[in-house]
């Protein structure tokens, strides 16, 4: 049974990816907004998450603004898929005219120094095409993926990020060393970091609340010279904006264990006032609060 849900897994998303692609844009992005009416209808447990989380996020909020914030951010992680499937396919010309930026100038300089530059950056808007942005401008893009199931359809994504010229990690794999080379060699490396619900994760006060955050943005500035920098990305009328933050710098009179969660911690702050500014870009339908019982 589980290789039969697997290969209709695969058969979905496959079938979908073409015809997107092929189908007017107007009718491409109508056809998404209807799919996340209707889950927005069915009220199943990614939405009923994505409720909770803008909870924790605005727990002041009446129900009827928590409804409209759950409405506009199940819409922007439909428009997500929709601009994933399609992204390939556009020219420098469109995608550079479907971004803009905020604080370049921090992302710029930390690549041009030479030390290598860590981005980290929340579940927000779409990474891939700000990663598309950069490439285009000649700027590689390493990142980490996790390992999606089936097998197949974690290649098809893998091929498609690397058709932009992303450079992918697959997440199973111990990554820490490669990473560590690449920036110590001056590379970029941008990792989605505000949810790991593992034992190495490191505990966070994340909206008043207890999460579980990535410690590899953190170590990683530890063990190396690169940048520490944010990214938030958040969806215009147009396309996206990319806001950048920082720069976080390591206190190296601190311990290794002292710096990953007080650094982890800053990221956390970061990413809640980011947030609380653009929620709806923030289409966060995973788990990521955690009762400290647990941890």
């Amino acid at each position: 049974m589980k290789a039969v849900s697997e290969t209709l897994t695969y058969l979905i998303y496959s079938a979908l990816w073409r015809i997107v692609r092929l189908l007017p844009e107007r009718s491409a992005y109508s056809l998404f907004a209807a799919i996340a009416n209707r889950a927005y209808r069915k009220n199943g447990r990614r939405l009923q998450r994505l409720r909770f989380n803008y909870g924790k996020v605005f727990p002041d909020k009446s129900e009827k603004e928590i409804e409209d914030l759950v409405k506009a951010g199940v819409r922007n992680a439909m428009r997500y898929w929709c601009d994933t499937f399609r992204i390939s396919d556009w020219d420098e010309a469109r995608v550079a005219g479907t971004v803009v930026t905020e604080n370049n100038e921090l992302f710029l300089s930390s690549v041009k120094s030479g030390d290598g530059v860590i981005v980290a950056l929340p579940h927000a808007g779409n990474w891939d095409h700000a990663g598309l942005y950069y490439c285009s401008q000649g700027i590689t893009v390493h990142t980490v993926a996790e390992h999606l199931k089936p097998e197949r359809l974690f290649r098809k994504f893998l091929a498609h990020r690397e058709r932009m010229g992303i450079k992918v990690l697959d997440l199973e794999a111990k990554v820490t060393g490669e990473l560590t080379s690449r920036l110590n060699d001056g590379e970029l490396v941008a990792l989605v970091a505000d949810r790991d619900l593992s034992q190495s994760g490191v505990d966070v006060d994340f909206f008043g609340s207890n999460a579980r955050m990535p410690a590899g943005p953190a170590l990683l500035a530890y063990r190396t010279k690169a940048h520490l920098i944010t990214a938030y990305v958040s969806y215009t009328s147009l396309g996206i904006k990319i806001k950048f933050s920082g720069p976080f710098k390591v206190d190296r009179q601190n311990s290794e264990s002292q710096e990953v969660q007080r650094l982890t911690q800053s990221l956390a702050n970061q990413f809640a006032k980011d947030i609380r500014n653009e929620p709806s870009s923030w289409h966060m339908q995973q788990r990521i609060f955690i009762d400290r019982k647990s941890s």
